[in-house]
């Protein structure tokens, strides 16, 4: 027994690959059982989310003893029951005054950061929240808790305002979640563990100004544990044109990732909504779920890059489908983890990870790469031809710094014919009324194209994507005050769509904002006001 406890108190320090794995918590459907799904599917709060972020005022053994004693078997019974024995997150945002006089845009997002900033957080029982050892950020409105990919772009304005402060202690928070879990979940709740999101942590490290050189040693642990994490399928995937877990054998041998989700039960946060999805469709509801779920692993959900039918959500077929964003994302991993371990002066890992890289680039450049339509595409190995979306996604190797200069020059092109719209990036051409889709424009995508373009010498074309987001955004902004979690790019007004209401707050987009303000000054909105105003005088 004694020597379990130091072993697993050395693993909690130290991640290393042979330590025994931590069991996860229960989320709230594991915890409440058939009280949370009747809660759920008879929608006693508009927003699935709702309850599950609820926290017990009691022990919910006892919760639960008294919901199978009492077995309240009205929507209005089981709403009392829940007031009863939870605190209800407060689900309303204020509501700004007409005729309001606004600060100019880059103050304001300064005032912002305090607001949407969160102390450390310490376990609560029975409560879905993560403990996180420092402060955070959250993107705000329904969104209370830390997001995965959210908050590198978060980051992004937090270094322009110069709170490298803050960036350090996300960082601190991350290492820690890996350290925990073996990876960065979704989001910090309980029922987002079974999934990561996209994998910016490396990006993120880029972003610490800090010379420790202790610090760095942590970071270049967790982020091998988080390359260990989204690899672990390799041992796994023993035929060509197969998967398993997060890693797909091409038909050349190569391997490559794909979205996942370790579970395939309907989401917590969304339940009723999979649960309908799955009635849809002739194939197991397990499937259904567990392509949502990867889906939601991906940040775009949903977009018609997933779905086979554009306009069908039934559809989905995510876990088929091997992503271009994951791919130059793990590329990217790879390199920073080759880089970190030559800085230690470790050759072998410096060599090792490298070689990754170079394999990965290969198999990009071949299934992902298609030159014939001047893009980058996901690819669906089960029918081995690549999709026919064309979606922002397209500049993640320009991004990462992937890409060939030919290769560049052809994704510029393809983007100012196709993606460019008039209040900025669009993210798809469909309009399917989905979220991560057509007319939605969506903070970082604004950004992956302005410093991919950027990184290849089109300035030009780069800086008219700023232009025409931050107009976008200032239009928005000068009617009601906020900013916003997506925009309508196209007439630019706020998004739609989705399975929420918009979201105001809103982290990734003040961060872009902010930091494309930073990048090109002369196109701050106010001080365009300004110019415009004096020019007009005269």
């Amino acid at each position: 027994m004694k020597r379990s406890l130091i072993l697993l108190s050395f693993c909690f320090f130290f991640v290393i690959q042979n330590c025994p794995a931590f069991t996860n918590p229960q989320s709230p459907a594991d915890i409440y059982g058939d009280l949370f799904e009747r809660v759920q599917l008879q929608k006693i709060f508009s927003d699935g989310k709702t309850f599950v972020d609820a926290i017990p005022k009691r022990n919910p053994e006892e919760i639960m003893a008294d919901f199978s004693r009492q077995n309240p078997n009205t929507a209005e019974a089981l709403r009392n029951f829940v007031a009863a024995n939870f605190d209800i997150p407060n689900t309303n945002s204020p509501v700004p005054k007409l005729n309001t006089s606004f600060p100019p845009l880059r103050e304001h997002i300064n005032q912002l950061w305090s607001q949407l900033q969160r102390p450390a957080l310490k376990e609560i029982p029975g409560s879905s929240s993560i403990s996180l050892p420092e402060t955070f950020i959250v993107p705000g409105g329904r969104f209370r808790e830390v997001y995965y990919w959210d908050t590198y772009f978060t980051m992004l304005g937090l270094v322009a305002d110069d709170r490298n402060d803050v960036v350090d202690s996300m960082l601190a928070n991350f290492e820690s979640l890996i350290t925990r879990y073996g990876h960065i979940p979704n989001g910090t709740r309980t029922y987002y563990l079974s999934r990561s999101q996209p994998p910016f942590f490396a990006l993120m490290v880029g972003l610490s100004k800090t010379n420790n050189k202790m610090l760095q040693r942590k970071y270049l642990t967790a982020l091998k544990a988080e390359h260990d994490f989204w690899m672990k399928g390799k041992s796994c995937v023993t035929t060509i044109m197969s998967a398993c877990d997060r890693v797909v054998k091409m038909d050349d041998g190569s391997l490559l990732n794909r979205y996942w989700d370790d579970r395939d039960t309907p989401r917590d946060e969304s339940y009723a909504e999979d649960v309908a999805t799955a009635k849809l469709t002739n194939r197991p509801e397990q499937e259904t779920y567990r392509h949502l779920r990867a889906a939601a692993e991906s940040g775009w959900d949903f977009s018609s890059r997933w779905l086979a039918n554009p306009n069908q959500i039934q559809t989905i077929h995510t876990t088929d489908i091997v992503p271009v964003d994951l791919n130059s994302l793990l590329w990217a991993q790879e390199k920073e983890i080759s880089r970190l371990c030559k800085m230690q002066k470790d050759k072998n890992c410096a060599h090792d990870f490298n070689d990754q890289a170079l394999k990965r680039a290969k198999a990009i450049h071949k299934y992902l790469w298609i030159a014939k339509e001047k893009r980058f595409a996901d690819f669906d190995f089960t029918n081995k031809e690549s999709t026919n979306t064309l979606s922002a996604a397209t500049l993640y190797p320009l991004f990462v710094k992937l890409a060939t200069a030919d290769q560049a020059e052809a994704i510029a092109r393809t983007t100012k014919t196709f993606l460019l719209a008039e209040g900025g990036l669009r993210t798809t051409q469909l309009a399917t009324g989905q979220q991560w889709d057509k007319p939605n424009g969506w903070a970082p995508l604004q950004w992956i194209a302005v410093q991919g373009l950027e990184n290849y010498g089109k300035h030009e074309l780069a800086k008219n994507i700023a232009a025409r987001w931050l107009r976008t955004v200032n239009q928005t902004y000068r009617e009601t005050g906020k900013l916003l979690e997506k925009y309508d790019v196209e007439e630019r007004r706020p998004g739609g769509g989705g399975e929420y209401p918009l979201q105001d707050g809103f982290g990734w987009t003040n961060g872009v904002t902010r930091a494309l303000i930073k990048k090109y000054p002369e196109l701050d909105p106010d001080i365009k006001m300004e110019s415009d105003k004096k020019n007009r005088k005269f």
